[in-house]
């Protein structure tokens, strides 16, 4: 089963959109450092080890890369940020962002990147959400203040749904 490391934003996203549900539903195992969880996620949603997700420990030697990618890059994206994309790259994986910031190091770094559009192509693609339901949530994240390219957004939902032969009722 394919592992993808998270990191906090795409979490924060799928709450706001009340869709974490059909996340830990998808075929596939969620997982982000150990740290990024006790620092940013544990407090405001302890639930989600329940539900799936799974902590792992980021090894030394790429805890210091992460570090020594702050050193290039300077203070953004954050040190756990850099953690999550440690991670991937000890594990092999992809990672899941948000972050802009991330997205772009994670990319000049040779990483595979995937984010909350990917997530939505998925879950509507193994019928985890109508096509209705995946506009619904995006809606819920656009009005608690979650930076999407909202056009995008639309236009994956609707091609993902399109490819599964949903239609809106």
């Amino acid at each position: 089963m394919l592992l993808l490391i998270s990191d906090a934003n795409i979490i924060i996203d799928l709450e706001a959109g009340e869709i974490l549900g059909s996340l830990f539903a998808l075929p596939y195992r969620f997982a982000m450092p150990d740290v990024l969880f006790e620092e940013e996620i544990k407090a405001g949603s302890p639930h989600l080890i329940g539900m799936g997700l799974e902590t792992l420990v980021v090894r030394g030697e790429y805890v210091a890369y992460a570090a020594r990618l702050g050193d290039q890059c300077g203070e953004e994206p954050g040190f756990n940020d850099r953690l999550a994309l440690a991670l991937a790259k000890q594990e092999s994986c992809p990672l899941l962002t948000g972050d802009g910031n991330l997205r772009l190091l994670a990319t000049k770094e040779g990483a595979d990147v995937r984010g909350t559009l990917w997530i939505y192509s998925e879950v509507i693609e193994f019928g985890l959400l109508t096509q209705q339901q995946a506009l619904t949530a995006l809606d819920r994240m656009r009005q608690r203040g979650r930076r999407l390219p909202w056009k995008e957004a639309e236009m994956t939902i609707l091609r993902a749904a399109y490819n599964t032969k949903q239609t809106i009722r």
